[in-house]
């Protein structure tokens, strides 16, 4: 859809209302009974830049009825012969996620900032209106050095007026939200002659946290909101040193409950050198302390 915006030349701008939609389905013309097959939709809406909305459903076209047992069963008539809609919902869901980092507040920050020098001075920030000469000083740090170390690579670091260096602290956490709609098939109501539907739906977060260039910590959790509690968590932590590296991770509760820990070295060719202690989810004796 085009829609007026005086910030185009052209007055005008175009906006995506459905960026997808989709219909399937079959017919079996050698079947004796039910020839139409369940039907499968989709659709995706982009609401924002940054977000989009997918969704794939799925319906059953024939009705449910009762047989001699009072069990519920389907029939072979559709829905819309009977003044039903086209197809019952079966199944559908979408999810959202969201993740945030250091670079997320620092282009915030960024950007607020280039607004106050553009509204303070020119293009470049310059109050009085004059621009740099560029002779290759701009945007390098005198205290910036190249640092070359055995086994390590080289590298750039940078130091503070005090003579400390400057490391900087790298994180990442992320949030997943799933929503489900399905059918219960051991809850019918005779009334409606319809299977009830339930609505499931879970949290997720994932971080990740790197102090220094050899340290990392590593989560991640998932909360359901139909159980109210956390079915899952693992953590682990990485450790890398010259030509080795240290791994733990631990899965504190749940079915899979375990811990691991990895010492070994970094070279492919010794490999197989290393050091492993893990339990295993079978072993339910598995005491932490």
């Amino acid at each position: 859809m085009r829609v007026r915006d005086q910030r185009e030349e052209s007055g005008s701008r175009k906006i995506s209302l459905i960026d997808d939609l989709g219909i399937s389905f079959n017919y079996n013309m050698m079947a004796d009974s039910m020839r139409w097959s369940n039907i499968n939709t989709n659709i995706r809406i982009r609401f924002t830049q940054r977000y989009t909305l997918s969704l794939n459903m799925m319906w059953d076209p024939y009705m449910i009825e009762l047989d001699s047992r009072d069990r519920p069963v389907r029939v072979d008539k559709l829905r819309i012969m009977h003044g039903r809609g086209f197809g019952r919902l079966m199944s559908t869901g979408t999810s959202f996620s969201y993740s945030i980092n250091q670079d997320t507040f620092r282009r915030l920050f960024s950007r607020n900032e280039r607004g106050n020098r553009g509204r303070n001075g020119d293009e470049n920030g310059n109050g009085n209106g004059e621009r740099l000469p560029d002779d290759g000083t701009i945007g390098r740090n005198p205290n910036e050095f190249e640092v070359r170390s055995p086994g390590m690579g080289t590298g750039t670091m940078n130091f503070d007026a005090d003579g400390f260096m400057i490391n900087p602290i790298n994180w990442n956490i992320s949030f997943n939200y799933n929503v489900r709609y399905g059918l219960n098939m051991q809850d019918f109501d005779e009334q409606r002659m319809e299977f009830r539907g339930r609505l499931t739906h879970n949290l997720g977060v994932n971080g990740s946290f790197q102090p220094t260039a050899n340290w990392s910590f590593t989560f991640n959790t998932d909360y359901n909101f139909e159980l109210r509690r956390f079915t899952h968590m693992n953590t682990s932590i990485t450790r890398r040193m010259c030509c080795w590296s240290m791994s733990a991770s631990v899965i504190p509760f749940g079915p899979f409950r375990s811990y691991s820990f990895t010492i070994r070295a970094d070279a492919s060719l010794l490999r197989d050198l290393k050091y492993d202690q893990r339990s295993s989810p079978r072993n339910r004796g598995t005491r932490w302390y």
